[in-house]
């Protein structure tokens, strides 16, 4: 039999093809975080909902734990998970040291950061953090948005001495008095106001970036079919959390113990889900964040922010969520 031109270039079509094919057809297992300042997450954790669409595929669901955007990001460098969540200047940040992911979704548009110190502090403003100690999680939404305030009041954290804590130790030293401040994170900032009497001495809704739910690249391109049904069922989740407040919150205070107070602070007062599709608004609050970055000498001066956050999103897959 002769092979026509049209043949041999199906034919190239079906090899280069193949390997993505035999990549989806082999997962057994797909593996995912959660994290307490992703309440969508522990919803779609609590529920089983992905083991339900994944269970006739014969495909498990391992769940990972992630304390903050810097862990998620450091499980999807390492290949330890092929989704994870983390706030949008977090994951720009980390795509631009070189980390391999594609932002996809959006599980939240928090206020979960803000400056906070102890209620019989004199810290009032900004500038006064001039010489202090305090405590960051570094890559995370809450140093982007203590790096972005220092230098609103014409400071950097040369200023400052930063003390590199992950979150929860940040607010038990800030409480404990072994720092004069700490960049925190909700539900641990909403727990230091409730039973501690801790002060937000600066906030600013508009500079804490997006809850992002981002993919491992490699995972996104050999298996995009994966992918979709994954954000199909988070978008189910989100909806659902919407929709039943009293769910989300009784599936927080099951998993962090948290109080009553302390949970409606975070999820009632400062979360909102009413927002899936990745586009323009977050474009724009991520690259605002790496300017401002990049003008801290954060990132380096000849970084091209805009194109690096172009090749950050992927908003195909999040196209029919609403």
């Amino acid at each position: 039999m002769t092979l026509t031109r049209r043949t041999l270039v199906l034919a190239s079509a079906l090899a280069l093809a193949a390997p993505a094919l035999a990549s989806a057809a082999d997962i057994k297992e797909i593996r995912i975080d959660w994290a307490t300042y992703n309440p969508v997450s522990m919803v779609l954790k609590d529920k089983g909902l992905l083991e339900k669409e994944f269970q006739k595929a014969g495909i498990s669901i391992r769940w990972v734990q992630a304390l903050g955007s810097n862990k998620a990001l450091e499980f999807l460098n390492a290949s330890s998970i092929d989704f994870g969540s983390t706030a949008g200047s977090a994951a720009l940040l980390a795509k631009i040291n070189g980390n391999p992911i594609k932002s996809i979704y959006v599980y939240s548009r928090p206020e979960w950061t803000a400056l906070v110190t102890r209620k019989d502090s004199n810290i009032a403003k900004i500038s006064d953090l001039k010489g202090k100690r305090v405590a960051v999680t570094r890559g995370t939404d809450p140093h982007i948005f203590l790096v972005r305030a220092l230098l609103s009041a014409g400071l950097s954290e040369k200023d400052i001495t930063p003390v590199l804590l992950q979150h929860a130790d940040g607010k038990t030293a800030l409480i404990r008095g072994d720092v004069d401040a700490w960049a925190g994170l909700d539900p641990m900032m909403a727990q230091a106001e409730v039973e501690d009497g801790a002060k937000l001495f600066f906030r600013n809704k508009e500079a804490n970036t997006w809850g992002i739910l981002n993919a491992r690249e490699e995972f996104l391109k050999e298996n995009p079919a994966i992918v979709r049904r994954v954000l199909a069922v988070y978008e189910e989740a989100r909806k659902y959390s919407l929709a039943n407040y009293d769910v989300v919150k009784s599936t927080f205070i099951a998993a962090t113990k948290l109080p009553d107070a302390v949970v409606d602070k975070q999820l009632k007062e400062r979360t909102e889900l009413t927002h899936s599709k990745i586009g323009a608004p977050q474009r724009e609050s991520i690259l605002a964040a790496g300017l401002a970055l990049q003008q801290a000498g954060v990132i380096a001066a000849n970084v091209d922010v805009k194109a690096t956050l172009d090749a950050l999103i992927d908003d195909r897959l999040s196209a029919n969520t609403n």
